[in-house]
């Protein structure tokens, strides 16, 4: 699986350890701001833009609240995106609302949360059935 993922200067150093972790684990990883984007509108746009143009990816954003690029991610058409801060919600959201992306606080979660976090969003499977109805419904929206 490719994991697009990206940060502005705030979530930089948080995005670097969970890159490198997801390499250990031998996923295939797209990083989208190499070099700290400027804000977190450039970045998170990438990586929505990236993970709507390959059906097989899920993204992260990394920035200091989560909720900027939260913000960014859902006026893309067609990206269902979540804010994150635990790692039930990380699972759950990918299981009964089909996410396509995460976005992460810096700010607010610590390392490990941040890598429970991504653990969870990555091996939960879109479960379909009733739920689909509710996607429908927000693919519709935007």
């Amino acid at each position: 699986m490719k994991v697009v993922i990206g940060s502005d200067k705030d979530g930089m150093k948080l995005k670097n350890l969970i890159k490198e972790r997801l390499i250990d684990m031998g996923y295939e990883i797209i990083d989208k701001s190499e070099v700290a984007s400027v804000d977190f509108v450039e970045s998170t746009l990438a990586i929505a833009k990236d993970v709507l143009e390959n059906n097989h990816s899920l993204g992260i954003a990394f920035d200091g609240y989560g909720a900027g690029s939260f913000m960014v991610a859902t006026k893309v058409k067609g990206m269902i995106a979540a804010e994150v801060s635990d790692e039930r919600s990380a699972y759950m959201t990918r299981e009964h609302n089909n996410s396509r992306m995460i976005t992460i606080g810096s700010k607010i979660v610590g390392e490990e949360i941040a890598w429970n976090i991504v653990k969870e969003f990555l091996s939960a499977k879109y479960d379909g059935g009733r739920h689909q109805i509710r996607v429908d419904m927000l693919n519709k929206m935007a």
